[in-house]
């Protein structure tokens, strides 16, 4: 059975005359985490970006469950039901309560019913230990509070596959750890994440793979064991090493 989700081939990004994804291919497989990593402009956010349709790619192919999503006839939004992205800055609204910001999509988009939909939003807030702040304006909320709710915002929508962008450096690194726990139990739960990410430590302990990008090359990739600990490439080992 192959259980491959989301297929990169050979994707080329361009920016007028800036080529920021050159030739990237990549897979993600069913409960499987792959962490990006790379110097700030190398791409990692673009290629999120492309994945989720919000960007359109100039080369390659990105398929989602074996369909291609560079068919012009492809609805970007019904692609957004099955992928889910989460930005480093939180996006919240700030005129509606926690509760009503993650109840909103489901009820909206997927056409579901209220009442069931604050359930669910009730069970997610209480496993992020925020229940009782549901009915609280984001404002009320600290930077990593603010961060666990867009996430679970992203679960409410029962995504496939969960894209999430740098989500801890706008944070304090005071609340950087609340957030990388509540990833590592979606981890431990078999969600399937695509990670851009300045944490090393997180990559090593939570990712199946580790894709090294450096100015829209993925230079290499492989087990977090291959990546951190014997490099083949020098860019990574001088990367590696300035982050270290």
């Amino acid at each position: 059975m192959n259980d491959v989700i989301l297929q990169l081939d050979s994707v080329v990004k361009r920016f007028n005359d800036n080529e920021v994804l050159r030739d990237i291919s990549l897979e993600l497989r069913r409960h499987e985490v792959v962490c990006l990593i790379g110097a700030s402009g190398s791409g990692k956010s673009t290629l999120l970006r492309c994945v989720n349709l919000l960007d359109r790619i100039d080369g390659g192919e990105i398929t989602l469950f074996g369909q291609s999503l560079m068919d012009p006839r492809i609805d970007p939004k019904l692609v957004r039901r099955h992928i889910g992205i989460v930005f480093q800055s939180y996006n919240l609204f700030p005129h509606l309560s926690v509760l009503d910001n993650i109840v909103l999509g489901p009820v909206k988009a997927q056409k579901r019913k209220r009442d069931e939909v604050r359930e669910e939003a009730m069970v997610l807030l209480e496993r992020i230990g925020l229940k009782e702040r549901a009915n609280d304006y984001p404002e009320r909320l600290s930077g990593g509070q603010q961060q666990r709710v867009a996430i679970v915002r992203s679960l409410a929508m029962k995504p496939a596959i969960l894209l999430l962008d740098e989500v801890t450096s706008a944070l304090d690194p005071t609340l950087v750890g609340e957030v990388l726990d509540l990833l590592t139990e979606l981890a431990h739960q078999g969600m399937t994440m695509l990670i851009a990410t300045h944490e090393m430590s997180f990559a090593r302990d939570v990712a199946h793979e580790v894709a090294y990008l450096d100015q829209g090359v993925l230079v290499e990739k492989g087990t977090p064991a291959e990546i951190f600990t014997s490099p083949r490439e020098e860019s990574t080992k001088n990367f590696l090493s300035r982050v270290h």
